[in-house]
């Protein structure tokens, strides 16, 4: 399966982790150079200002287009790639399980990556390599360090942005009610800011912090936002009361062994 390795360029350290840990891992990549604020013009920031929840600052803007870029990589291969940010931990088991998922049928998007946050899941599993199933994703909450897209699923994101304008990219992608998403559990894949919520010792990690990619912070904006983001959560509460009829909501579990080596 390709994977595409979204990173700016003058991350130099995280760009060598990474090419370590796929190296070490027998992994072939491709280097996608994430989108700068310089890259991100006026207009283009003007665009999307008032897409979101809350005005969308223009590392935000940049984190989305990163990620669309690598949107229109999948489309314009027909094929199936691994999508990493570049402060992605992997555990032992990717190589298997990219094997093992490649073939899989009927799926826009499969999400290896845990945040430390419930979600909902259905009840039921498919049993796939490295002793892990795969359980359909009905809701997530955030967290784009690690997912499979295919070309359906990367249309619909596309499709998304012309119907709603931009997000997070994280929040872009767990808004789009229309994928046929799924979760690996154990999760594969968990953020370096993630460690210490999992228990996962990686001492020569800690010259990370958050990603170089994705960028939150918690401005809020005046009453057109405050009214825009009330609107959201109710929608939200009425497809989690929705999709509660055919899922449970609960952390997903991950396997410490495979990163803890």
């Amino acid at each position: 399966m390709q994977i595409f390795l979204i990173n700016l360029p003058d991350a130099v350290e995280r760009r060598k982790f990474q090419k370590d840990q796929l190296t070490k891992l027998g992994l072939e990549y491709t280097i996608l150079d994430a989108t700068s604020v310089e890259d991100i013009s006026e207009a283009t920031y003007k665009k999307h200002y008032f897409d979101w929840q809350r005005p969308l600052r223009k590392t935000e803007v940049a984190c989305y287009y990163s990620h669309r870029s690598a949107w229109d990589r999948v489309i314009k291969s027909r094929k199936p790639a691994l999508i990493l940010e570049d402060d992605a931990l992997l555990s032992l088991c990717v190589p298997e399980l990219l094997d093992n998922l490649n073939d899989i049928e009927n799926s826009d998007l499969i999400n290896l990556e845990n945040a430390y946050r419930k979600k909902f899941v259905s009840r039921s599993h498919i049993d796939i390599s490295c002793n892990s199933k795969l359980i359909r994703l009905y809701q997530d909450r955030n967290g784009a360090a690690g997912y499979i897209l295919w070309p359906s699923g990367a249309n619909k994101l596309i499709q998304l942005e012309k119907n709603n304008g931009i997000g997070l990219a994280d929040a872009h992608i767990t808004s789009c009610h229309t994928l046929n998403a799924y979760q690996v559990e154990p999760s594969p894949i968990i953020q370096y800011d993630q460690c210490n919520n999992y228990n996962v010792q990686i001492p020569y990690l800690k010259v990370f912090s958050s990603s170089t990619v994705s960028v939150r912070d918690n401005y809020r904006g005046g009453t057109y936002f405050i009214l825009k983001r009330l609107f959201y959560q109710l929608k939200l509460a009425l497809r989690q009361l929705y999709i509660l009829t055919k899922s449970q909501r609960r952390y997903i579990s991950i396997r410490n062994s495979d990163f803890n080596v």
